[in-house]
């Protein structure tokens, strides 16, 4: 059954991929990206984003099966804040209706193993609150220092991890048949970190900060096929999750207890629930 895609960073990178690995299989992708893709659009500013998102539902014919968004920067700079976080979330809000035509509509996200590196609170909260005046204020002042810039990436990833976690449930998503999650990828060969990885002090790096001890650096059809099962028809139930797709590198920096932590206020909520029940 064919369907239709719309795919933001679609002219390079893992959107480029997924995009081209949709169209092998019959599938009709609408691209989204500055230039190369069927719409050019600026996702760093809210009306490129709603611009962007009316074109689309317009080439689409106002029913979208599937949207992707791919579209980042990994810049310490303050326009990477608005991108990587309100250019997938205010997008994504604005295909909803064209979403919604759709009789299996889905979402995926490309968040990142940085949204479980070090962030800077202030900035995730910002995000979540929707906040961009303040959102870009905070990563301008954290991009005036080089140590403190790489910050707004990894604020921006970890941000889109929990609103994927957070509005999977709602009314909007979930109640509108309409399973939302994102995938994390590790070191991903792609021109975003073709400079990185061009000298051997680079490639130490981000092999100490991403260790990946399965496959190693990896391709972007690992992450693109991944996307491509999140948002065809066989995912029915998959719902609100970030998945890692890594190499291991999320097992490796967080350890084998990521649970027990909260096992108190889940015990709570537990206790809650069934004494509502014996009411």
């Amino acid at each position: 059954m064919s369907r239709t895609y719309v795919i933001t960073g679609a002219a390079s990178g893992i959107g480029k991929t997924t995009a081209e690995l949709l169209r092998a299989e019959g599938h009709t992708v609408i691209g989204v990206d500055l230039a190369g893709a069927e719409v050019d659009g600026d996702l760093s500013t809210p009306a490129g984003r709603h611009a962007a998102a009316e074109a689309a539902t317009q080439q689409a014919g106002g029913t979208v099966d599937a949207v992707i968004t791919c579209a980042g920067l990994s810049l310490p700079k303050a326009i990477t804040a608005s991108v990587n976080y309100f250019g997938m979330t205010e997008f994504l809000e604005a295909m909803r209706p064209a979403l919604a035509q759709s009789t299996a509509p889905r979402a995926a996200l490309v968040s990142s193993l940085s949204s479980v590196q070090p962030v800077y609170p202030p900035l995730v909260d910002a995000f979540l609150r929707d906040d961009e005046a303040a959102a870009v204020g905070i990563a301008e002042e954290l991009a005036q220092n080089e140590q403190t810039g790489g910050l707004i990436y990894a604020s921006s990833k970890q941000a889109i991890s929990r609103w994927v976690h957070r509005e999977a449930v709602t009314e909007r998503w979930a109640g509108a048949d309409i399973p939302l999650n994102a995938v994390a990828p590790g070191v991903v060969n792609t021109p975003m970190t073709s400079e990185l990885r061009a000298t051997p002090g680079g490639t130490a790096l981000i092999d100490t900060v991403v260790p990946m001890p399965l496959g190693y650096h990896q391709e972007p059809e690992s992450i693109a096929k991944l996307l491509i099962w999140l948002t065809s028809v066989d995912n029915t139930h998959c719902c609100g999750q970030t998945i890692y797709c890594d190499g291991g590198a999320e097992a490796v920096l967080r350890g084998e207890d990521v649970w027990s932590w909260n096992n108190d206020a889940i015990a709570q909520k537990f206790t809650e629930l069934f004494s509502q029940l014996g009411r």
